[in-house]
């Protein structure tokens, strides 16, 4: 015989189990046959048994039908006839004494009657297992399985009414998933086919990242000649300094410009630890600018904490970072960070921030002018991104990361606070 064990049943097989619990064979004796778990054949019998449509619901059953006495148990005073024998009337509905006079056969193994010899003629309700019929209802529940969606219409209205709110104040999947796991009967991929499948009322149209990436280009050879501020400090020693130091925390740094360079612009910086980002205003993107924003944090946050949440800052090479000494230093001369820079046109290298920079995209789209913001707006848009939980971050937010692995000075100094997660906006409406 073939081993068709870990196999589904086929019609032969379903065939045979009928043919031999007839012949009165045992789970076990059928199992060996097929070369399945005797549990197996058990649940499907159980499983696709069917009741004999000749057995009616109000066919009475108990075990002292033939002895019982009563009358009149419906309330009806003027029928002389015993209840048990009532045809209008269940009068197991009434009866207090009622017990089911159940037979053994379908309590227990083998649960059907096809191979009782007192089936014929017997008042107990009857089960039976048909091949054929078990079968097509093994088919349909196939073929239910691997088509359609999985919930019932109440349910999906309302996973509805809980996910299409959120997503339309710019929150994302993994955001909402995380914040209402409990809720949410379904699989981030199964929300996302729901969507695409045009169940809810929003749209893939609706989601901040359904959108093709552009491919990613290829990494240019670097230059021959090096600039004075990128020696000792370029992409190679980078990363011949975090192998060096592998605990040694990173921040990526870079700016996001409005409608044009000269006017205002942001100036970003992102922890690889937690997630965290910071975002500041600028009046210009200025070496000066910049300097200024390392200052301020050095006078609020203190020489040493500076040093422990910023040791090591990658950046591109932008004008504004052209010049790392006044960076790397204060302005007495104390050393306070280390500034490293990627290879020329290759942002990839400091992917996080420039993934992170979508977030501020949805807030503020690109080619909008920040002459109108001030740095409470920056602090808002900053407090709703680090609010929002990451699948990256295993549903977490990166503000509660922050909390555990950073100094609690730099939440404070920055007026950083959790947004709760139903409040979160990811939309331009947050800073009107």
């Amino acid at each position: 015989m073939t081993n068709t064990s870990g196999k589904h049943l086929t019609i032969s097989d379903r065939l045979f189990i009928e043919e031999a619990l007839l012949s009165g064979k045992s789970f076990q004796e059928i199992a060996i046959h097929l070369e399945k778990h005797s549990t197996t054949i058990a649940k499907e019998v159980h499983k696709h048994r069917i009741a004999d449509s000749k057995f009616k619901p109000h066919s009475n059953d108990c075990i002292d039908m033939k002895r019982c006495q009563m009358k009149g148990l419906c309330g009806d005073k003027e029928c002389n006839a015993k209840c048990s024998y009532c045809k209008k009337h269940n009068c197991r509905k009434y009866c207090n004494g009622y017990a089911s006079n159940s037979c053994k056969l379908i309590t227990r193994a083998p649960y059907v009657c096809n191979g009782c010899n007192y089936k014929f003629g017997c008042s107990r309700p009857h089960f039976f297992y048909r091949a054929s019929l078990a079968n097509d209802a093994y088919a349909s529940t196939l073929v239910d399985s691997r088509k359609g969606i999985n919930l019932s219409p109440e349910q999906l209205y309302r996973l509805d009414s809980l996910i299409s709110p959120l997503i339309k104040q710019g929150q994302s999947i993994a955001h909402i998933y995380a914040s209402h796991k409990d809720e949410i009967p379904c699989s981030i991929r199964s929300i996302y086919t729901y969507i695409d499948s045009r169940l809810f009322s929003v749209r893939n149209l609706d989601l901040p990242r359904k959108v093709k990436y552009k491919p990613r280009k290829k990494k240019k050879a670097p230059s021959s000649t090096e600039y004075e501020y990128r020696i000792g400090r370029n992409y190679n020693d980078f990363q011949l300094y975090v192998e060096q130091n592998p605990d040694t925390n990173v921040v990526e740094m870079d700016t996001v410009i409005g409608t044009r360079k000269a006017g205002k612009v942001m100036l970003t910086m992102y922890f690889r630890n937690c997630g965290l980002m910071l975002i500041f205003l600028l009046q210009s993107g200025t070496q000066k600018n910049v300097e200024d924003v390392f200052d301020d944090l050095t006078q609020k946050l203190g020489l040493e904490v500076f040093k422990k949440l910023f040791p090591v800052i990658l950046t591109d090479n932008g004008s504004e970072f052209k010049n790392p000494r006044i960076l790397e230093c204060t302005p007495d001369g104390a050393a306070r960070t280390r500034i490293f820079f990627c290879d020329p046109q290759a942002s990839w290298q400091k992917a996080r921030i420039e993934k992170n920079h979508e977030y501020i995209r949805y807030i503020i789209p690109k080619g909008s002018s920040l002459e109108g913001f001030r740095q409470n707006d920056m602090t808002l848009m900053t407090n709703h991104i680090n609010s929002v939980a990451r699948a990256s971050l295993n549903g977490r937010t990166p503000f509660e990361l922050a909390t555990l692995l950073l100094d609690q000075k730099l939440l404070k100094a920055l007026r950083l606070k959790r947004i709760a997660a139903d409040k979160v906006i990811l939309k331009p409406q947050l800073l009107k």
